[in-house]
């Protein structure tokens, strides 16, 4: 299965190329700065991959031996262990230099087209104006999940003197039940102490019930929840048919694709629409000859992307991607100094977006 190229590396890398003339002169270039002109690269599409999981850490609670006889309670933890949650994949396109596609602009003294801006990393963006160069949002943070309290909080004064592992959890078992019994007696109306503002009531039974929840993990153990965020990017050459993005573990999260403890999440990613390419007639053979000063841009093919992990898909969408289209070319008389045009690319796909006169 062929499989498309993952970028495990948080960073876009920048690329040294070779630029040849026509008299095969090779000399080092970098993106915006030549000695005939502006170079710049049309990107490609490329995407970051974000993935979203919850990590539910399962710690056993220090009287989980007497669980069944104080308190029934039965098959709790009894060794710390850690558990995966798949909860998002989110797929965000951005472009990406492509070394295939690199152009110079040359500085003449009848053209305009060398007033460009650029990207940092040199993806042609405007022409004759400004662009705004856009960046990807920031990652969701990760979240730490709330820890367990303390249960020697709540252990009367006796617990805490017990000689013996058996004799507290004895002990904190009974102090349960008479939590249950003091919060019985609150609901009938029938303690000493009973309050009669509604609100008040309310408190205090929250209080218990926490009171008795915590004791009561240190029979059934604790469970913290924790969210973690994964990254990386994923730049598609060819249409792909399921193939193995990452792999994902209930036990060990997010995982390489070839690392079989997981299951796989796999990506289909097809061309929705070819852009066919015309046969130029001899007449417009000669005009395109004419029009090499031109600047090149691209008309990407619309894309659908689906990602999937155990049936359920986590991302349908449908997108252009420039490396599936065609390359074309605007003429250099739009940017002559007869006339003001100005245009903006599209910084993900380096097609046109605005072309004003």
């Amino acid at each position: 299965m062929k499989r498309a190229a993952l970028l495990l590396f948080f960073h876009i890398s920048f690329f040294t190329l070779y630029f040849a003339s026509a008299q095969t002169e090779v000399v080092p270039f970098v993106p915006g700065s030549t000695l005939e002109g502006v170079t710049y690269y049309l990107p490609r599409t490329a995407f970051r991959i974000t993935v979203v999981c919850e990590k539910t850490t399962i710690r056993p609670g220090d009287f989980n031996k007497y669980a069944d006889r104080y308190l029934r309670l039965q098959d709790v933890p009894v060794e710390e262990s850690i558990q995966w949650t798949l909860k998002d994949i989110i797929l965000e396109p951005f472009g990406k230099p492509d070394p295939a596609k690199v152009y110079s602009i040359k500085l003449k003294s009848k053209t305009v087209a060398p007033l460009v801006g650029l990207s940092h990393d040199g993806i042609l963006l405007s022409i004759n104006c400004d662009a705004q160069e856009t960046f990807l949002p920031e990652l969701p943070k990760p979240v730490k999940g709330a820890a367990p309290e303390n249960p020697r909080t709540y252990m009367t004064q006796e617990i805490l003197a017990a000689g013996s592992t058996a004799k507290m959890a004895e002990l904190c078992a009974q102090e349960m039940y008479d939590i249950r019994d003091s919060k019985n007696a609150l609901v009938r109306g029938e303690a000493d102490n009973t309050p009669k503002d509604g609100e008040q009531l309310k408190l205090m039974l929250e209080q218990l019930d926490k009171q008795a929840s915590v004791l009561e993990s240190l029979f059934s153990g604790t469970r913290q929840t924790d969210t973690e965020v994964f990254s990386f990017f994923y730049d598609p050459q060819q249409e792909s048919d399921r193939d193995v993005l990452f792999r994902f573990s209930q036990k060990f999260g997010v995982v390489d694709a070839d690392n079989l403890v997981g299951e796989p999440v796999t990506i289909s990613l097809k061309v929705m629409e070819s852009i066919p390419t015309s046969v130029p007639s001899e007449d417009v053979t000669k005009k395109r000859a004419k029009m090499d000063n031109g600047v090149y841009y691209n008309i990407p093919a619309r894309t659908k992307i689906s990602v999937a992990y155990q049936g359920k898909e986590y991302v349908n969408m449908e997108t252009p991607m420039a490396q599936f289209g065609i390359v074309e070319l605007l003429s250099n008389t739009l940017f002559d100094k007869k006339t003001t045009t100005q245009v903006t690319f599209f910084q993900t796909t380096g097609s046109t977006k605005d072309v004003m006169e």
